[in-house]
């Protein structure tokens, strides 16, 4: 029973991070993470999966074994943020984009001060 929702809930966070990877204001990463631990405990063939995947595989890893976020991975995040706040503020205008401003504020400060 434990695993089958342990497995759910990983596939949950790769849905969740596959949405984050077309959205600009979504983050993908955190969301595989989150997927990693759940197959870690479920299905490690899914788990392996997730680590060898050609793009977001590398930033898995290096968060997993290093708990660090490569300077290029910090700027595109911060910029697709910055983006999503742009977007937010032409399609939704006053005061929804303060949202998005304040996303971008809190994730991007956290995301910037990571160690690399």
């Amino acid at each position: 029973m434990k695993r089958t929702v342990y497995r759910a809930l990983g596939f949950l966070s790769v849905g969740l991070g596959a949405i984050g990877a077309a959205l600009p204001i979504m983050p993908t990463v955190p969301f595989l993470l989150l997927a990693v631990y759940f197959f870690a405990r479920s299905s490690p063939e899914l788990e392996q999966k997730i680590l060898d995947h050609p793009t977001w595989g590398p930033q898995v890893r290096d968060w997993t074994e290093r708990r660090a976020i490569s300077r290029r991975a910090k700027t595109m995040a911060i910029g697709a943020m910055a983006t999503g706040a742009v977007v937010t503020y032409f399609t939704l205008g006053y005061p929804w984009y303060w949202i998005s401003v304040a996303i971008l504020v809190i994730a991007g400060s956290w995301i910037a001060t990571r160690n690399e």
